[in-house]
């Protein structure tokens, strides 16, 4: 009995409006192949309908002529995402900066969708900007230097050592600017 009342439960929680793709690199326009296996995750959850819109963030590096939002979206649209289902944020230069870019254009439940050791340093920054947010970590073969750097950035912000994005207000300006983080 009381498995049924959970089953029923889990089946009527309404989708995600947003699955939320953080910017990761992007080489004249073409996504790398880590921003396409995050574009590739959101786009699978969108077709199961357990998104109903993608938000793709991402700026310009010095030289590029493309964000990576705007590469992001190129990529989905060519996958058959109508324009109209895409939020694509274009001047973020960190994921603190993607996430507090896209935070005024973001209603209800979002899902974080990013690498494995990436998930719970983003969930952590999107939840300190007051967004409802859940993740999907993006399966990979990711290396051990990688998840120490996660794990070390998420401790720092944790301890408050980037104050701006730990101290949670929405309407605090920056991220660590150009550090990538």
């Amino acid at each position: 009995m009381w498995l049924l009342l959970v089953l029923a439960l889990a089946q009527a929680q309404p989708g995600y409006e947003y699955a939320v793709v953080p910017g990761a690199a992007q080489y004249d326009g073409t996504p790398s192949p880590a921003f396409a296996r995050r574009l590739l995750a959101a786009l699978e959850l969108y077709r199961e309908g357990r998104v109903r819109r993608i938000a793709v963030a991402g700026g310009r590096r010095p030289g590029d002529r493309t964000s990576e939002g705007e590469a992001g979206c190129t990529f989905l649209r060519a996958r058959g995402v109508p324009r109209d289902r895409l939020l694509c944020e274009t001047e973020s230069r960190s994921t603190y900066e993607n996430l507090r870019n896209l935070r005024p254009h973001l209603r209800g439940r979002v899902l974080i969708v990013t690498d494995a050791p990436h998930l719970r340093r983003a969930l952590f920054l999107a939840r300190r900007l007051g967004l409802e947010a859940e993740g999907h970590p993006v399966p990979g073969r990711y290396g051990l230097g990688y998840w120490l750097k996660e794990w070390g950035l998420y401790l720092l912000y944790r301890l408050g050592v980037f104050p701006r994005a730990s101290a949670g207000s929405p309407n605090t300006p920056g991220g660590a600017p150009g550090t990538g983080l």
